[in-house]
């Protein structure tokens, strides 16, 4: 469920829903070309190349990345901060701004993004499932090491097994959480997410 709401794939299935996904994507592609502008066309088809390239980098990240703050954001511009980048660009160039203004408007979405994603990652930590309209715990659950994480994993070596098997082991959940809550990695993350927020207007 999301916001409290089934999801579509668990209403009608998993061949409708990404059949339904397919749709979408080729009525956007139809909309694009409308626009008869190759930049905007590049730019939004980027996007959908860093989707995959984040998915393929949580799928298949080393030891070594797993507990890389580094490949955490390089992986976190491709999943959710590209969109508000590459869309915040577009609709620069559609306004016929300059190249520098383009420019600031990308990286303008670049930072609200990665805001927006460590502060939802936060959430996960901190929040409640009815207010989250998700599963809280949903990311350790799915065996993901967040910024939180990865800053109380710093602080607390302890984490970093527990990380490395995607904390699949029983007793690993109730541990993480209980290791995070007596770090500061949540404080390191806010900071984080403010930092962002500060480039994104400064």
């Amino acid at each position: 469920t999301r916001r409290g709401i089934l999801s579509l794939n668990a209403t009608v299935g998993n061949k409708v829903a990404i059949l339904a996904g397919d749709f979408l994507l080729a009525r956007a592609s139809v909309s694009l070309a409308a626009l008869r502008n190759t930049q905007i066309v590049e730019l939004l088809s980027q996007v959908l190349e860093h989707l995959v390239s984040g998915e393929i980098m949580q799928m298949t990240a080393s030891d070594e990345k797993l507990l890389s703050m580094e490949h955490y954001l390089q992986k976190t511009y491709c999943k959710t901060a590209s969109l508000m980048a590459n869309s915040a660009k577009a609709v620069a160039v559609l306004s016929d701004q300059p190249p520098e203004v383009c420019d600031m408007a990308w990286s303008y979405g670049r930072h609200v993004g990665i805001a927006f994603q460590v502060v939802d990652d936060i959430l996960d930590l901190t929040a409640s499932s009815s207010i989250l309209g998700k599963p809280a715990l949903n990311d350790i659950k799915s065996g993901l090491a967040t910024a939180p994480v990865l800053f109380a994993a710093e602080q607390k070596p302890e984490l970093r097994p527990l990380i490395l098997r995607k904390f699949k082991q029983e007793g690993d959940l109730s541990k993480a959480v209980q290791l995070i809550e007596a770090s500061d990695g949540i404080q390191r993350a806010k900071d984080l997410a403010r930092h962002h927020c500060d480039m994104a207007v400064g």
